[in-house]
């Protein structure tokens, strides 16, 4: 999130502003319940922030939020399924698309969200993070980078269409299956499409649509669609093969006040022990970069 200088509030400027005294505001910033940083040696508060945080209801108490359920919403992944699991974390996962695991995170009914957004414009490197940044009621929301996976179109086997971009799926007439709006997947879709210059609705729409990548392709494999958007992961574990689109974050979105819980350490250093050997080998087979 871009912050100006005179965006940003001195402590007084803040209590004035909050219509507090600075003392609670000093309890609140050393509860982490405040948006805050600290620059030589000065608390600083950025007022679009604030404002968010105030319009979230968040000035009441963020210190007695109960405890998210041990839940890993927002976008599905193999290699993150398999790692929750390997890792005994006791997280479940919810995998719904990306922008719903936000809306589920800030309604505190998920620990984590998995993210992988798409601009329209194709500005992609930090869309994980503004989304989080500008998130109603994630004020307190941290980003953790997992890895970048190639995403593109899963075809059957020897591509039989020979398919090789969105444009493509267009002149061919080839069945495309959806994700659910608000999926990273689709919102993907949605930035090619635009890009090539046509609508969504000019292509071959396959319905209902695909809850996940997996669904993608088993849509594929039962000859109800020609192809649809996921990961190349997700073509190789179904035998199916791969159009590479682009390569794109997948990253992990939580809460800070659920990191300084005892369950969340135990969560975030089991899911690593098993996640990150599986990066690195997976790199090593040039799956991931």
């Amino acid at each position: 999130m871009t912050v100006h200088m005179q965006d940003l509030l001195t402590t007084d400027e803040a209590a004035t502003y909050l219509r507090l005294s600075e003392r609670k505001l000093y309890e609140l910033v050393a509860n982490g319940a405040v948006p805050c940083t600290k620059v030589t040696g000065k608390w600083l508060f950025p007022k679009a922030a604030l404002d968010r945080w105030l319009a979230a209801g968040l000035l009441t108490p963020a210190l007695a939020h109960a405890p998210a359920p041990p839940i890993v919403g927002g976008s599905h992944d193999p290699l993150l399924e398999w790692a929750l699991r390997e890792s005994a974390s006791g997280l479940a996962s919810l995998p719904e698309g990306s922008e719903a695991g936000l809306r589920r995170l800030a309604r505190g009914e998920v620990t984590a969200a998995a993210v992988h957004l798409h601009r329209l414009d194709g500005d992609d490197e930090v869309a994980n993070c503004d989304a989080v940044a500008s998130a109603a009621g994630l004020h307190d929301a941290v980003v953790i980078a997992v890895a970048r996976r190639e995403q593109g179109l899963v075809v059957a086997a020897g591509n039989p269409l020979q398919l090789s971009d969105v444009a493509g799926i267009a002149t061919k007439r080839a069945r495309l299956a959806l994700r659910p709006q608000g999926a990273g997947a689709q919102l993907l879709l949605l930035a090619l499409v635009a890009r090539a210059g046509f609508a969504l609705d000019a292509l071959a729409l396959v319905r209902p649509v695909c809850p996940t990548g997996a669904d993608i392709a088993q849509a594929v494999r039962a000859d109800r669609a020609d192809c649809g958007i996921a990961t190349r992961a997700v073509a190789q574990i179904a035998g199916l093969d791969f159009v590479p689109l682009t390569w794109e974050h997948f990253d992990l979105a939580l809460r800070q006040r659920a990191t300084r819980t005892s369950s969340a350490e135990r969560v975030v250093a089991g899911a690593c022990r098993i996640i990150l050997p599986a990066l690195q080998q997976s790199r090593r087979d040039g799956r991931v970069a």
